[in-house]
């Protein structure tokens, strides 16, 4: 596989998982009503089958990550795993009903523009280094 493809799966595969397990909290959080340090509390959230599906996504993250930490270099990957918070605030704004302030658009492009920036001046030090 290149690596390319590499970057490319590991980091989708990264940010679905993270989205999985942050809209898994919240449809969790939705059925489970208000946080009460109560032991019918939490039977309530864990008996929701939504909180297993955000334990299964932070597996599946930790899992994404620590494949990636082994090969890409650790400051742009560490960007692009932000992208998470993107996908996040779309698929809020989406399902959820959620609106997004004028900032949150700009504050999202602003995020994958830095990220689409550190990916670009990684591949130059790449091709430098390469001849």
């Amino acid at each position: 596989m290149k690596k390319t493809q590499f970057y490319i799966l590991g980091f989708s595969a990264l940010m679905l998982c993270d989205t999985l397990t942050q809209i898994s909290f919240k449809l969790a959080s939705n059925h489970g009503g208000e946080f009460a340090m109560q032991l019918e509390w939490f039977i309530s959230i864990f008996s929701q089958p939504w909180i297993y599906g955000a334990v299964l996504g932070y597996l599946g993250s930790f899992i994404a990550w620590m494949t990636l930490l082994k090969h890409a270099p650790v400051g742009p990957a560490f960007a692009a795993s932000h992208l998470e918070v993107v996908l996040v605030l779309v698929v809020s704004a989406v399902y959820f009903g959620d609106r997004l302030a004028p900032m949150q658009i700009v504050g999202a492009f602003l995020i994958v523009l830095g990220i689409v920036c550190l990916s670009f001046s990684e591949a130059d030090k790449e091709n430098v280094e390469a001849h």
